[in-house]
């Protein structure tokens, strides 16, 4: 029997440590993130180039980790991925700090999205290890929580540095190198306390295998599950539309967009945390809420009433917050560990592609017709409501059976 390790910190701790981490990278990319819109506004770009951009960005950050999901599976390299990724996106977000032109300032934003691509899978499966034995909903959900702390500080931080500085935008970015390298010193840290995550998962298999990442060994009821997620994901605006449209109808002054962006951010964590609870006590049932919220969205985010543009955008956050915590819990539990670093692999593809298809979908519609944009959102709703009974539907037989 193997003895334990007296030094090794517990599940929780090493949960907690890690949601400090991603709050920390998040500060970097979420106050980053804030800005894109009018960022790229500010040098030029289209409504239609923003919704690319931005959807681009998304679509690298989830259908890359195709790649490196599998490559987690194969090496069990979780901390030298999770590590290279960090570091992705802590030095491309100051680059946006010197970037003059549209070209330059899009390359570092999908840059920086490429580093979530690399570090997330890793990532996900180490967590899904420290949640094994304190359910996986309240797991992800606290870690989420402390990651959207990061969300909300980032945004009011870049706020400050936009009102002081009379929207210098070089100067917002740069001050952003700091939390990133905090992060950094933290995530090395806590690799030397915990070098094996998965010795808290006993039912994790901990051997290397090139086999690894056989997508044809998933169940069923996975590929039910990604169709739900990808449909409802296809009708959901990136932030960088949503406040592109706040300039450009001059909805709120610049400097107030981060302030929106770090109050929907807060809203995500809290919902991440109610979502949590209701997973582990209800299980998929608590994603009916995706689909609702996403229906919503559009009808009041794109009003030139402020209070409507904000609670639509709360709206936005609170789906966010739903997909960042119990849509990638939803996953482990339908994966065994082996085949789990894969499986976030094709469902972030997923994922990626629909973001990609959603950011440009909208960004075209909101250029064209607001009500054919409205209609449209609420057709993909439907039928995602659809795939969710069938979902749903599809975990009670097993249970029953």
């Amino acid at each position: 029997m193997e003895r334990p390790n007296p030094k090794l910190i517990s599940a929780w701790r090493f949960i907690v440590w890690f949601g400090i981490v991603s709050l920390f990278a998040d500060f970097v990319y979420e106050g980053a993130r804030a800005v894109t819109g009018p960022f790229l506004a500010h040098l030029g770009a289209t409504a239609l180039l923003v919704g690319v951009v931005t959807g681009a960005g998304e679509a690298l950050a989830l259908a890359g980790r195709l790649v490196t999901g599998p490559l987690v599976d194969k090496t069990k390299a979780y901390w030298p991925l999770a590590i290279m990724g960090y570091l992705l996106t802590i030095i491309a977000v100051p680059l946006l700090g010197v970037a003059s032109t549209v070209l330059a300032a899009s390359v570092l934003i999908i840059a920086e999205r490429a580093g979530k691509a690399v570090r997330s899978p890793g990532k996900d499966v180490m967590l899904s290890h420290a949640t094994a034995s304190m359910g996986r909903g309240k797991g992800f959900a606290v870690h989420e929580a402390l990651d959207q702390i990061g969300a909300v500080v980032g945004p009011l931080v870049v706020a400050l540095v936009l009102a002081i500085s009379h929207n210098n935008y070089h100067l917002g970015f740069s001050v952003l190198s700091i939390p990133g390298l905090i992060a950094l010193i933290i995530l090395v840290k806590l690799r030397k306390q915990v070098p094996d995550p998965s010795v808290y998962d006993n039912k994790a298999d901990k051997t290397f295998s090139l086999g690894a990442g056989n997508i044809r060994s998933f169940p069923r009821e996975f590929w039910t599950y990604l169709t739900f997620t990808f449909i409802a994901t296809a009708g959901f605006a990136t932030f960088g539309i949503l406040s592109y449209h706040l300039v450009k109808q001059h909805v709120v002054a610049t400097p107030v967009i981060p302030i929106i962006y770090a109050g929907t951010m807060g809203a995500a964590a809290l919902m991440s945390l109610i979502s949590g609870v209701l997973y582990d006590r209800i299980g998929r049932g608590s994603l009916f809420l995706v689909p609702i919220f996403s229906a919503f969205i559009p009808v009041l985010a794109f009003q030139s009433r402020p209070v409507l543009a904000i609670i639509g955008i709360i709206f936005w956050g609170f789906v966010m917050g739903i997909q960042e915590s119990t849509m990638r819990a939803a996953v482990a539990d339908i994966i065994p560990s082996e085949l789990r670093g894969t499986a976030y692999g094709v469902f972030a593809l997923g994922f990626g592609v629909s973001s990609l298809i959603g950011g440009t979908l909208v960004g075209f519609l909101y250029g064209q017709s607001l009500q054919a944009l409205i209609y449209t959102v609420w057709l993909l709703e439907a039928l995602a409501l659809l795939f969710f009974f069938i979902t749903i539907k599809s975990v009670k037989h097993k249970v029953s059976a």
